[in-house]
C-alpha cells in the first residue's frame, strides 16, 4: 500500500500553517491507496474562532459506524491544516466518477481534507478556503496532475453527499489552477450588504433575513423597474488590472430572473444578467474584467429588469487574478 510521506514537506513549502496529529504516518486504513487527486469535504460541526477544530477527534478516531481516520488533513477555522495520516482514509466511499476521477474506490483514489465548518448555516471561512487552495494545488502539482482532479465531494459521491457547501467548485478549480500557474496570491475583497461604508442604496431597497442562503445577517431586496436605482458595493482596487467578480444571492421561485450586475471597468460599464431563481447561496462568477485602480464604486445591482420577481443584492467578492 502506498503512503505520502512527503504530505507535511509540500503543505508547508506551500506556506500552509501545519499541525501534525500524532503518529501520522502509521495512522491509516488497510486497503490500497494510489491517490491521483484531492476530494474537499466539510465536516458538520459548527467551528468558531475559539473552538477551531470541533471535528478533529472524531476525523482521528471515527465513528462508532466509520473507524477512523476519516481524512488524510482537517482544516481548522483559520485554515490551520492539522495532518492526521499519509495513508488511506475513510472519508471518500464510492466514487461514481467526477471529471477525470473514474468510478471506483475513492478511499483509493483521492486525498481527502475535511473543512471544519457546518455547511448548514456556516461556510467555509477565507482563511481555510486560502489555505485549501493553497494546499491543493501544491498537491496536485507533487501528484502531477492539473487542477480538474481537485473535485468536491458531492461531485463524486453515489448517496447524495452535499459537502462542501456554500462554494462553487468550478471557481474552486480556477483558484487552484490559477495558484498553481504561479498565481493566485493577488488581492481580494468581499463586500456585503452591511459593510460600512462600502454600500449605498435608496430607500427602495428593503432589508430581509429570510433566505437561510444569505451572505452574512441579512440582504437587499426591490421590486423591478424601468429605471436603474442601482445598489453599489465600493471596492478600493489597489492596482489596475484583471480582476475575477463574483456575486452572492439567495435563491428564490419569487426572485428575478435577469437580475442586472453592472460592472465598472476601464473601457465603461459591463453588464452581466443573472437569474437569481436559482444557483444561490454561493460564489457564482460574473467574469474576470480589467479595473482601475483606485477607491470607487466597482460593482452594483440594478433595478432595471424587464422580468418579474424581486431584485436582491447581497455580496459581491473581487479577486486579482
Amino acid at each position: 500500500m502506498a503512503t505520502i510521506p512527503w504530505l507535511v514537506d509540500v503543505l508547508r513549502g506551500a506556506g500552509v500553517q501545519v499541525v501534525v496529529e500524532g503518529d501520522w504516518l502509521n495512522r491509516m486504513r488497510s486497503g490500497s491507496f494510489d491517490p491521483i487527486g484531492v476530494l474537499w469535504h466539510h465536516t458538520a460541526a459548527t467551528s468558531s474562532a475559539t473552538n477551531p477544530h470541533p471535528a478533529l477527534n472524531i476525523c482521528i478516531n471515527g465513528r462508532s459506524d466509520l473507524p477512523g481516520p476519516l481524512c488524510q488533513a482537517l482544516v481548522d477555522y483559520h485554515g490551520v491544516f492539522h495532518v492526521i495520516s499519509a495513508g488511506r482514509c475513510n472519508h471518500a466511499g464510492t466514487s461514481g466518477g467526477s471529471g477525470p476521477i473514474p468510478v471506483g474506490d475513492g478511499n483509493t483514489l483521492m486525498i481527502g481534507w475535511e473543512i471544519d465548518y457546518n455547511g448548514v448555516d456556516q461556510r467555509m471561512t477565507t482563511a481555510q478556503y486560502n489555505a485549501s487552495i493553497a494546499a491543493t494545488a501544491a498537491v496536485l502539482k507533487r501528484l502531477g496532475r492539473d487542477s480538474s482532479y481537485a473535485r468536491g465531494h458531492r461531485e463524486t459521491s453515489t448517496t447524495g453527499k452535499i459537502d462542501p457547501s456554500f462554494i462553487d467548485l468550478n471557481t474552486m478549480r480556477a483558484d487552484v489552477a490559477a495558484k498553481m500557474a504561479g498565481g493566485g496570491t493577488g488581492w481580494t475583497s468581499i463586500v456585503d450588504n452591511a459593510t460600512a461604508g462600502r454600500f449605498t442604496a435608496s430607500a427602495n431597497w428593503g432589508t430581509s433575513t429570510y433566505s437561510g442562503q444569505r451572505y452574512g445577517a441579512d440582504y437587499r431586496y426591490a421590486d423591478p423597474v424601468a429605471a436603474s436605482d442601482a445598489a453599489w458595493y465600493k471596492f478600493n482596487v489597489p492596482r489596475t488590472g484583471n480582476y475575477r467578480v463574483e456575486a452572492w444571492w439567495p435563491a428564490n421561485a419569487g426572485y428575478n430572473a435577469a437580475t442586472p450586475y453592472i460592472v465598472a471597468t476601464t473601457t465603461g460599464n459591463k453588464t452581466v444578467t443573472v437569474d437569481q431563481r436559482a444557483t444561490g447561496g454561493q460564489w457564482r462568477s460574473l467574469g474576470t474584467f480589467t479595473l482601475p485602480a483606485g477607491d470607487a464604486n466597482r460593482v452594483a445591482v440594478s433595478r432595471w429588469s424587464s422580468a418579474a420577481g424581486l431584485v436582491i443584492a447581497d455580496a459581491v467578492r473581487l479577486t486579482e487574478v
